[in-house]
């Protein structure tokens, strides 16, 4: 049985073929295009702190994507850091606070931007006012546990305004363990960085016997720190009704950003960024909407992912397609892509290569009818004429069952044709020798 002129064998070959080509290409599809993982795991914080509250959201909108975002407490930002740069201990993604390490300290981490102003707030139990660091002298003071982004940055705050722990006692607890080291009166002041969404610090601002620290120097302190800004809590903006806080206050801020690690599934860094949108692009009190995330980090290399999101926004297929059908599609595209990119070669060489089949089967058997028409010229009259006779035969006969498409046919008459022509020329031969048995 033939098709176009093919074989059952050659389509079978030819079929065989294409399914090995397929998988061949859908494992190394599957080897570019990896499956994204069920399950993430991004460096909080301690309960109450801001990257802690962040980390909640985020798992909100994984949970929405079909992806198990899973919290790891811990001291803060510089843990983060350790625990990023391990590639045992099953972090991927981590919130830093900006100004406690950089790329050249902490190497392999990208960044997909900063992601909020954390204000640095000094709450104190005091019906005295305090507006100057220096009047935290001897007191005992919550600034987080050693390793801490809190820690951090208020040591280095607080050197400059001439406290120490020579001069105060710094207490490792923070967040809502601070708050509530303040009310019972275990601590003078909390130091809190944090955004003012969180359950820290809102516990606080609404404490009716806790005060906020104004900053009057405030603009000193962010040329002494480039990674610092000054930022107005403005009056009443925390409670109108209650006229909380009851005047504006000077605070300084870091910004917060979010690293991941470099081999992070691009798939998981795109839910990422998508999340960190709907999560820090609203309004609040220190920023506009939209003002936030945005694609800079003075500390690390902003992935390059993250930068075409911010200019060109999700891709088509992010846009409309849910997180588990993305890949899907991604590898579907790449396997179209690459059978255009081997079919238009094909569709034009093919018919050259069929061409070129054809026409060797043809010159097979010209070069079988060649080879004995010299034997015929050679062998003289006394050949073996039986011999060249059956040869010839077998020839014709080989030709005749020979199935060719029609677009060859002319090429296969003019064959059948030259055989005609060396039965002739063997004619004369068979004829003599005829003649000479009858005689």
């Amino acid at each position: 049985m033939t098709i176009l002129g093919l074989s059952r064998r050659t389509l079978l070959v030819g079929l065989v073929a294409s399914l090995c080509a397929v998988s061949v290409v859908s494992v190394v599809l599957s080897y570019l295009i990896p499956t994204p993982p069920s399950k993430v795991t991004i460096g909080t914080a301690f309960k109450g702190a801001s990257f802690d509250w962040f980390g909640q959201r985020y798992r909100e909108h994984f949970a929405n994507a079909n992806v198990t975002l899973e919290l790891r407490a811990t001291e803060g930002a510089l843990e983060n850091l350790t625990l990023l740069q391990n590639p045992d201990s099953g972090v991927q993604i981590g919130f830093v606070t900006g100004g406690v390490s950089n790329a050249a300290l902490s190497p392999g981490l990208l960044s997909l931007g900063a992601i909020d102003y954390l204000p640095i707030w000094i709450f104190y139990a005091s019906n005295e006012p305090i507006d100057r660091l220096i009047q935290l002298r001897g007191k005992r003071i919550a600034v987080g546990p050693v390793g801490s982004g809190t820690r951090h940055t208020a040591e280095e705050i607080l050197v400059k305004g001439g406290v120490s722990s020579e001069t105060a006692t710094l207490e490792p607890v923070a967040g809502n363990e601070a708050a509530q080291a303040l009310f019972e009166g275990k601590v003078d002041a909390v130091f809190i960085l944090g955004a003012p969404d969180s359950s820290a610090v809102q516990s606080l601002l609404r404490a009716p016997k806790v005060r906020l620290m104004n900053f009057p120097t405030a603009e000193a302190f962010t040329r002494i720190f480039p990674n610092l800004v000054r930022l107005v809590l403005p009056q009443g903006v925390v409670d109108l009704e209650a006229n909380i806080p009851p005047n504006d206050v000077s605070l300084i801020a870091t910004t917060s950003s979010v690293l991941v690690r470099s081999d992070l599934h691009p798939t998981i860094v795109s839910l990422l960024l998508k999340t960190m949108v709907e999560v820090h692009g609203r309004p609040g009190i220190f920023q506009r909407a939209g003002e936030f995330p945005q694609p800079t980090d003075p500390d690390y290399p902003v992935a390059a992912a993250a930068i075409d999101f911010y200019k060109n926004g999700p891709s088509y297929l992010q846009r409309y397609l849910p997180l588990w059908m993305t890949v899907h599609a991604q590898r579907a595209i790449a396997l179209l892509v690459t059978a255009i990119a081997i079919g238009l070669p094909a569709f034009h060489y093919l018919p050259l290569l069929y061409r070129w089949i054809m026409r060797r089967r043809l010159l097979y058997w010209y070069g079988e009818l060649k080879s004995l028409e010299i034997s015929i010229d050679s062998s003289g009259d006394g050949g073996d004429l039986n011999r060249h006779q059956a040869e010839l035969d077998r020839i014709e006969n080989a030709v005749s069952h020979v199935r060719f498409p029609l677009a060859f046919a002319d090429q296969l008459y003019d064959l059948r044709g030259h055989i005609h022509i060396v039965r002739r020329r063997l004619e004369p031969k068979t004829n003599a020798a005829e003649r000479a048995m009858a005689n």
